[in-house]
């Protein structure tokens, strides 16, 4: 269920905040919006895969505290990124 390194280096272009940025917030969260959005559709037609549901829930919580630091060190950033990746709030 994780992304090809092809989409990765895609997600890493789009979100970047400066040339060769891979550790930013708005990276990290990206590339995890990404992945959860493939596990979701996995989790749709595997409904019983209690393993693969588990990690879901551990990178939404992983994304959770990403976004939550975001928020707390520049608001504006934080607005920009939860519309841009369409998450709700």
């Amino acid at each position: 269920m994780s992304i090809t390194p092809e989409r990765k280096q895609e997600v890493i272009g789009e979100y970047a905040t400066k040339k060769d940025d891979t550790g930013s917030p708005e990276v990290q969260v990206a590339i995890l919006t990404s992945r959860i959005n493939s596990l979701s559709e996995h989790m749709q037609v595997h409904k019983k895969d209690i393993h693969s549901r588990r990690g879901l829930l551990a990178m939404v919580a992983r994304r959770r505290k990403l976004l939550d630091y975001l928020k707390s060190k520049d608001e504006g950033r934080y607005q920009e990124l939860i519309k841009r990746l369409n998450i709700r709030r």
